[in-house]
């Protein structure tokens, strides 16, 4: 009774792969909490930054307040939802544990951000100074319709950069996707709720109807944003094929490389590869 009341979990029966599950389970829920901090920190950063660079140059915002707490939403409960119940895969076993000390914000994580929000913006921006020349647009509704674009488009970019932040570091995010109906469900939610929200609410969330042109274009900006991912992510597996090269090339057996390499975390080669480097050294 004494170990029960200070344990952290118990375990309920005599089955060892019940501490499997539970660790599988904890890790998911820990890797899902990552997964909707750096979609969350995505559209902060993109949305704070496009406003205030707008704000700043000609005065005024192109997202108005409805209109992003219609993001805020599906960022904090449409997104937390569907980032939070992916439901865990054989491959979180393979993981190293989460060091005592480590950051909750990875490198992995802070570099998916930047290089998201990099992207975005560059896009946001360009639309907001020369969106009305690039699109030909004209007419007393030419503001507005050019508005309504940049926040159809910004949506459209969490949209596909919630599918994106399903891994954070490999590029075939859609695998396992569809075992998730929340996850699916959402996606179809959200982007119901924008055409209702942009064609039937104008009104109300400042948005004017868009040509089938501009709701393609629109969606395209959005799905720019998983090569960007691919991009990203092909990086570390490139990093790995040098690291690889070079150990080898040290004396480090092939096959104690590919388990470091595997087993190790992205964000530790650099580490990894100094304390290699000494033990050749020294031998």
């Amino acid at each position: 009774m004494v170990a029960k009341g200070n344990a952290d979990v118990i375990i309920l029966d005599d089955n060892f792969s019940t501490i499997v599950n539970v660790a599988k389970w904890g890790r998911a829920v820990y890797i899902n909490i990552q997964k909707f901090v750096q979609f969350q920190l995505t559209v902060n950063v993109v949305a704070l930054v496009i406003n205030f660079v707008s704000a700043c140059a000609s005065g005024s915002a192109p997202l108005t307040a409805v209109q992003l707490l219609w993001v805020n939403m599906i960022m904090d409960t449409l997104g937390a939802l569907a980032l939070a119940t992916e439901p865990p895969h054989e491959g979180l076993m393979k993981r190293p544990p989460v060091a005592k000390g480590e950051s909750f914000i990875t490198k992995v994580m802070w570099r998916n951000i930047i290089g998201q929000s990099i992207y975005q913006l560059i896009i946001l921006v360009v639309l907001n100074f020369d969106g009305k020349q690039i699109l030909r647009l004209s007419g007393s509704d030419a503001t507005a319709v050019l508005n309504t674009v940049i926040f159809n488009s910004f949506v459209f970019f969490q949209v596909f950069n919630e599918i994106n932040s399903r891994d954070m570091e490999k590029i075939n995010v859609f695998k396992g996707m569809f075992d998730s109906w929340m996850f699916v469900g959402i996606l179809v939610l959200t982007v119901a709720f924008q055409i209702i929200i942009v064609e039937f609410l104008g009104a109300f969330a400042s948005t004017v109807p868009l040509s089938w042109q501009l709701w393609l274009l629109c969606i395209l900006i959005g799905a720019g944003s998983m090569p960007i991912a691919a991009v990203i992510n092909s990086l570390d597996p490139q990093l790995q094929v040098a690291l690889k090269e070079y150990l080898v090339a040290r004396g480090i057996g092939e096959h104690l490389t590919n388990y470091l390499l595997l087993h190790v975390q992205q964000d530790q080669h650099v580490n990894w590869l100094q304390k290699l480097k000494f033990m050749v050294a020294k031998s």
